[in-house]
């Protein structure tokens, strides 16, 4: 096998293990698979690529803008047992997994079985996300603030709770359901088809119904690198929900993104990280879970303090697309950091601020059509990061195959200036069936 990079240097370049001292020339030949085929997953491609200790990146199952970067697999990110074949094929130094599907299926379980690296937590700690009444429980054991809640398997049970306490309310279901298992009603009515669309119409399958109580106040995406209780914070971001402009219309899994955020001081970050982050990855290890990958909070900032509205075992999207741009940094040797569990590099961050807008098909996240012809891309892409979602190649060019189809990233000194790059790269885009917020960061802007 190729050296496994333990203890490295990430100045010099060079590689320390007890009594020895290889060069970079002995580095050749490290190979990466990613599993997934979306947008974080061509931002992860990217950061990789920025590595000098990487040259070969493959993609499973990828997508028409991946493969400017790495060789799209034909798996699907479903396919455990031909992902892990084929990383050993390949003889694969580092599977990094973006979705939280296979996270849940226990792929990092089946890798680890195998004594393949990988980074992603297991399935007992992907439960963070894959349940959201387990995390919930795991938050008020360990004193780590969030919205009180109650959680509901009956459907007259859930009605009879709900309907005697102040709207609006905030329910969500407890499984995964691709960012859109949460709504907010605001009537008796709106609540009363929301539960019956959750525990009897089954719409993301049977399952339980979290309550919460509604909090206000601005949202915000911490993610971290977590190897057991030790943590690692990236740069904060903040995603936009809400399909439409001025935060309207039905939840998605997300419209854009922008970092750094004024909103949230150097005090309030490190409060987060050690009241938050810190003690949620202590919980898990005491657990018997112990992270090992990507815990993404998903946090507000209140009248009464910052509290968690959710929890993610991956890499956010499209925060990960704003993140990774401004990563200074090397990528390959930070996951590798989590993936042996050694002593992570010095994670440096540009000054600039980044800004993205997702460019969806019309109707998502509803029923939307597939296969509209897109132009402008390369142009987009001279200006501006240009990543990838849900597009397909053909004979004819590049077309639209997702709901969220490209997101235009632009980085500059100041946000406005990296929202206007990017949207004048968005407004470059050509397709008859693509829409787009225009006031990502309307927040701070």
């Amino acid at each position: 096998m190729p050296v496994i990079l333990n203890n490295i240097d990430g100045v010099t370049g060079v590689v320390k293990e007890p009594g020895k001292t290889f060069a970079k020339e002995k580095l050749k030949d490290t190979s990466v698979l990613v599993v997934g085929g979306g947008g974080r997953e061509h931002a992860i491609v990217d950061a990789l690529s920025r590595s000098p200790f990487v040259t070969k990146i493959y993609c499973a199952p990828g997508n028409a803008g991946i493969a400017a970067q790495a060789e799209c697999v034909p798996i699907s990110d479903h396919d455990i047992q031909a992902l892990l074949d084929f990383a050993g094929d390949k003889g694969i130094d580092l599977t990094v997994v973006g979705p939280e599907v296979p996270l849940s299926m226990g792929i990092a379980d089946a890798f680890a079985a195998a004594g393949r690296r990988i980074f992603g937590p297991s399935a007992a700690a992907a439960r963070i996300e894959c349940s959201k009444d387990w995390a919930k429980a795991l938050m008020i054991k360990y004193g780590v603030p969030t919205a009180s809640y109650r959680s509901f398997d009956d459907f007259d049970e859930a009605w009879a709770y709900v309907r005697e306490r102040p709207f609006p309310q905030v329910l969500k279901y407890d499984g995964l359901a691709a960012g859109k298992g949460v709504t907010i009603p605001r009537t008796a009515e709106e609540a009363e088809a929301d539960l019956r669309s959750m525990l009897l119409d089954d719409r993301f399958g049977k399952g339980k119904v979290v309550v919460e109580e509604f909090l206000t106040g601005p949202e915000f995406s911490f993610m971290c690198l977590v190897d057991g209780p030790k943590v690692f914070p990236l740069a904060l971001a903040q995603d936009h929900k809400r399909a439409f402009e001025g935060d309207e219309g039905p939840n998605t899994g997300g419209m854009g993104a922008y970092s750094p955020l004024p909103f949230i001081s150097a005090e309030e970050e490190e409060w987060a990280l050690e009241h938050i982050m810190k003690p949620v990855a202590e919980g898990l290890v005491a657990e018997g879970a112990p992270f090992k990958g990507l815990l993404y909070g998903g946090l507000m900032k209140t009248p009464q303090g910052i509290k968690v509205i959710e929890f993610n075992c991956r890499f956010g999207d499209p925060e990960t697309e704003v993140v990774l741009p401004r990563l200074e940094s090397d990528f390959y040797l930070m996951l590798s950091a989590i993936a042996d569990g050694t002593d992570m590099p010095e994670i440096r961050w540009s000054e600039d601020a980044s800004l993205g807008f997702v460019l969806a098909s019309k109707g998502y996240p509803g029923s939307y059509g597939k296969g509209f012809p897109i132009g402008g891309i390369d142009d987009a892409a001279g200006r501006v990061k240009v990543y990838h979602m849900g597009t397909r190649s053909t004979e004819q060019g590049i077309v639209t195959a997702g709901g969220r189809v490209l997101m235009t990233v632009g980085m500059a000194p100041s946000l406005k200036e990296a929202r206007d790059k990017a949207l004048a790269a968005a407004e470059g885009i050509v397709c008859g069936n693509l829409f787009f917020r225009k006031d990502i960061g309307h927040q701070v802007l």
